[in-house]
């Protein structure tokens, strides 16, 4: 993979996991989350520079892992990528934390790394979609 290619492709999944970030989580189960999380978990006003960074960073690992498949990269491929990448990574984290923490309760534990694989699934397929448009340099 180039770097024109990682960087353009980490930029547009970084922009599109923030705003998916923010439809799923602070709109749709904001709710869920704090009924289910600690009390006094969350910051009043969040670190835009650290989701941010955060951000870029995961969505630089659904760009390799979409462009590392075999073939032109396809929306629903970018899916599919995008999806186990965010499912395993948070999942991971998630049990971890659980086990480490009274962050979060067991069903909170749960339902994240699935919202996760619908976020990062969106964020894969924009991914492959913008690859794909991209042309590789040889």
């Amino acid at each position: 993979m180039d770097t024109k290619r990682l960087v353009i492709g980490t930029i547009v999944g970084g922009v599109v996991l923030y705003l998916a970030g923010y439809l799923i989580f602070d709109l749709a189960t904001a709710g869920f989350y704090t009924a289910n999380a600690a009390t006094g978990l969350y910051r009043d006003a969040p670190l835009l520079w650290a989701t941010a960074l955060g951000s870029l960073s995961l969505a630089a690992l659904i760009t390799l892992g979409v462009a590392s498949r075999a073939g032109a990269p396809t929306v629903v491929g970018g899916f599919v990528t995008g999806a186990v990448i965010g499912f395993l990574v948070w999942f991971g984290v998630d049990f971890i934390r659980y086990g480490n923490s009274d962050r979060w309760n067991i069903a909170l534990t749960i339902v994240d790394p699935l919202l996760e694989l619908i976020r990062n699934g969106i964020v894969g397929a924009a991914i492959a979609a913008v690859l794909a448009r991209v042309p590789k340099v040889a």
